[in-house]
């Protein structure tokens, strides 16, 4: 069973709001006084480089994992092989209904780029939320965005009337969250591979590579290495029914 990575000599408390910009604090980060300082007590830190693996699906949960630096990869599989993922970015709290339920984890997570990752074990993270009024209402209320998300991704992935419509769908999530406005048009970064890509939106990689080109071809985005420009949000959005 694969097991946590770490690059670090020990692991040893950290005080995490100093470590991350006021933008990607987690949402525990905002705790006050006692709270607070029981949080930053319990959680150690370490740095996992990209390719690591936090934890596996189907493993007992250990605790829950915070992301202070860089992105990761939460897929789920099949028994037939097919697997179906989305990113998590910097700030999420990782493994939380796992640790919170005491069932095994419902995917893996993997860090798509080197970044710091805070850890806290069950028993700790549980005393937490039994012991701080506030943090249990903050827990709910992540559990309640969480959920709201997967319902957005299933929307993307089954209501959706084509392989078209997911990565429209896909591409202009990616502008609200991520999106730099340029007077060329929208740049992102994509950091994903295309197979990584086709996981996200429930179709094959050479799907990916087509749907692609067909909107290079027409003149919506500009696709050069990692980097894309939406030339034509008006067209995505022509794409996507309501």
């Amino acid at each position: 069973m694969n097991r946590p990575m770490r690059l670090v000599s020990k692991l040893e408390p950290t005080e995490i709001c100093s470590e991350i910009g006021l933008h990607n604090r987690c949402f525990l980060c905002d705790l006050s006084g006692d709270p607070l300082r029981d949080f930053d007590a319990i959680s150690l830190t370490g740095f996992y480089p990209r390719g690591a693996k936090l934890f596996v699906e189907g493993q007992r949960p250990k605790g829950v994992f915070i992301l202070c630096g860089g992105r990761a990869k939460l897929s789920i599989s099949s028994s037939s092989g097919r697997s179906l993922m989305r990113v998590a970015e910097q700030g999420e709290i990782l493994g939380l209904s796992a640790t919170l339920s005491g069932s095994p984890y419902e995917n893996s997570a993997e860090m798509l780029e080197s970044g710091q990752v805070n850890f806290i074990r069950r028993d700790h993270f549980l005393h937490l939320v039994n012991n701080w009024p506030e943090a249990s209402l903050r827990v709910a209320r992540h559990l309640s965005h969480a959920y709201m998300d997967v319902h957005e991704q299933m929307r993307a992935l089954v209501l959706s009337d084509s392989a078209a419509e997911k990565m429209a769908r896909l591409l202009l999530s990616w502008l609200k969250k991520t999106g730099i406005h340029t007077e060329r048009g929208v740049h992102l970064k994509i950091s994903l591979t295309q197979g990584e890509i086709a996981q996200m939106i429930g179709v094959s990689r050479e799907t990916v590579t087509r749907l692609l080109g067909e909107l290079r071809d027409k003149g919506i985005i500009q696709l050069k290495g990692s980097n894309l420009l939406i030339k034509n949000k008006d067209a995505l959005e022509e794409m996507v029914n309501p």
